[in-house]
């Protein structure tokens, strides 16, 4: 007979998702700053494109987000220990 004193714990502690959340929220971000700056007519050119928010600031967003998810995957919450 097993006994029922088996309870379900989380993968991940509270610190862990709230890391992760940020992760998230970083990447998209950076990929809503990623977007737009296309032309309606195809043969106009729109140097909009090669601005700092697309060429700079979102790549490098959407890179700390994966980093800050990567960590919060990685970390041991420190109250489970």
């Amino acid at each position: 007979m097993k006994s029922k004193s088996s309870s379900k714990q989380f993968l991940f502690g509270k610190r862990n998702y709230r890391f992760l959340f940020i992760a998230f929220l970083l990447i998209a971000v950076g990929f809503i700053l990623m977007s737009g700056g296309g032309s309606d007519d195809p043969l106009v050119f729109n140097p909009e494109i090669f601005n700092f928010r697309r060429i700079r600031l979102s790549p490098t967003l959407v890179l700390m987000g994966f980093g800050v998810a990567v960590y919060s995957i990685l970390t041991r919450d420190k109250s489970s220990q």
